[in-house]
């Protein structure tokens, strides 16, 4: 907004689209939404009603505070655009509300409409109707007013239209924004919300997932954010758990052995897919996944859509509606989902196929969390490396196995504190993996570290 602007606004006082206001309240945020559940509009603090001029005395850290503020208390989520000009030495703060593409907005569960210069509070059926109006099309294929085409990256659209050629075994004879446009993931050139999901040149914060691989509810041992476009973030994702993940090592009857990871890592692909196209973008919050020894938490914001319920998606009995139909679309297009509305089925059943137990679904209204376990279905362990199948190992044992074969110099302090039991009973278990001729010690007590001897009675002669 330039100045010049800001003076006829000031000329012309309030009306359908403009308010003014001497300091922030929870009024400006009930103007805000209710802006956003009409046309879009402007509050201007640092002016009274009858348009003079008062001023605000502010910094970057209050602007901030406000702008927060208005993100938490409002569902879907605020975040107005700042404007700050000075008039006759009097600073005025303007922010701006879009229209919003899904509607009703809410203020601490009210919702609000403009008429006239006035905010109404609107009824039940209001509420209902106007939700019902607007619903329609999903939001990832609105027009995003806060981006442009400056701000996809080509390259990045580039990369998806060779994987959409050799998905779809096919040549692509037009130029990066002319193939978005034809599968109408732009809307006549216009950047959609979607569009900018699947191909932010650089930040998104709409997009914002925190990793975090945990010892205990409160310690964290390493953690990654990424707030990118959804196929990067997918990359990323898998990279970091696949990095914290360990491999059991199978004896079969084949020369090799066979490394398997702890957790079926076709199941974390699908659940990480599942998250990104299902995700409810509106939302403040980000999505969460945490890494913990015996089990992985995926949480993401937005509870189920369509009226579906956790009885019938635990009994695979439902009508697929993707929340975003664009995201689901675009990564159908390229391969990476197979069937609409499967996902879920296939988690369990890459589960059951890899013997470990059925993963465990939470939901509230504003969230749903999968928690993945790596703990088997009533089968022995697979115990690492030559161990002869005769040899009796505990479920500890087995795991301290797999530790020393993580890190040879492991204390018995470190595997204590890792399985939550005192260092007489580690040193018991490591005794007895020595006595079965399993592990030894190789030099000094601080000095040395374990080895695993490979056993001479599975070895071909």
């Amino acid at each position: 907004m330039t100045k010049q602007e800001l003076t006829k606004i000031l000329e012309i006082g309030e009306n359908e689209t403009v308010e003014f206001k001497q300091s922030f309240t929870k009024a400006v945020i009930e103007t805000l939404v209710a802006f956003s559940n009409t046309k879009g509009g402007k509050v201007l603090i640092g002016v009274t009603d009858n348009k003079i001029l008062t001023g605000i005395s502010i910094t970057n850290e209050t602007i901030q505070k406000w702008i927060n503020e208005i993100k938490q208390n409002t569902e879907p989520s605020i975040i107005p655009d700042v404007d700050i000009h000075t008039i006759n030495k009097k600073t005025i703060l303007v922010l701006t509300a879009i229209e919003y593409p899904i509607k009703p907005v809410s203020y601490k569960n009210k919702y609000y409409k403009r008429v006239q210069n006035s905010n109404h509070k609107m009824s039940l059926t209001q509420v209902a109707n106007e939700h019902l109006r607007t619903i329609n099309a999903s939001w990832d294929y609105y027009p995003d007013p806060n981006h442009n085409l400056g701000h996809i990256s080509i390259k990045k659209i580039e990369k998806y239209i060779s994987e959409y050629e050799i998905w779809n075994k096919t040549k692509v004879n037009y130029n990066p924004i002319e193939f978005l446009t034809k599968q109408e993931i732009l809307k006549e050139g216009t950047l959609t919300f979607g569009a900018y999901i699947l191909f932010a040149k650089e930040l998104c914060v709409v997009s914002d997932i925190q990793i975090g691989r945990f010892k205990s509810p409160t310690k964290i041992i390493d953690s990654l954010n990424l707030d990118t476009d959804i196929f990067t973030e997918l990359d990323e994702i898998i990279a970091f758990i696949t990095k914290h993940l360990m491999v059991e090592f199978i004896i079969t009857g084949n020369p090799q052995r066979e490394e398997r990871y702890d957790y079926p890592l076709e199941a974390i692909r699908e659940i990480v897919i599942n998250m990104l196209i299902h995700r409810d973008y509106r939302e403040s919050s980000g999505s969460i996944i945490k890494i913990y020894d015996n089990r992985i938490e995926f949480f993401n914001p937005g509870g189920l859509h369509g009226g579906l319920t956790k009885e019938k998606l635990l009994e695979f009995n439902y009508q697929p509606q993707a929340r975003n139909k664009m995201l689901a679309k675009a990564f159908k297009l390229i391969g990476k989902v197979e069937k609409y509305g499967s996902g879920m089925k296939r988690i369990f059943t890459i589960c059951k196929n890899y013997e470990v137990i059925p993963p465990k679904i939470n939901i509230s209204e504003n969230g749903f969390e999968l928690i993945l376990y790596k703990e088997k279905i009533n089968v022995p362990l697979n115990v690492p490396l030559n161990v002869p199948l005769n040899v009796p190992l505990n479920n500890r044992q087995k795991n301290i196995l797999k530790e020393v074969l993580k890190n040879n110099k492991i204390t018995q302090i470190e595997l204590a504190n890792n399985y939550d039991v005192n260092e007489k009973t580690i040193k018991r278990d490591l005794q007895y993996l020595q006595e079965q001729n399993i592990i030894k010690r190789v030099g000094s007590k601080k000095t040395g570290f374990w080895e695993i001897i490979k056993n001479e009675t599975n070895t071909s002669k």
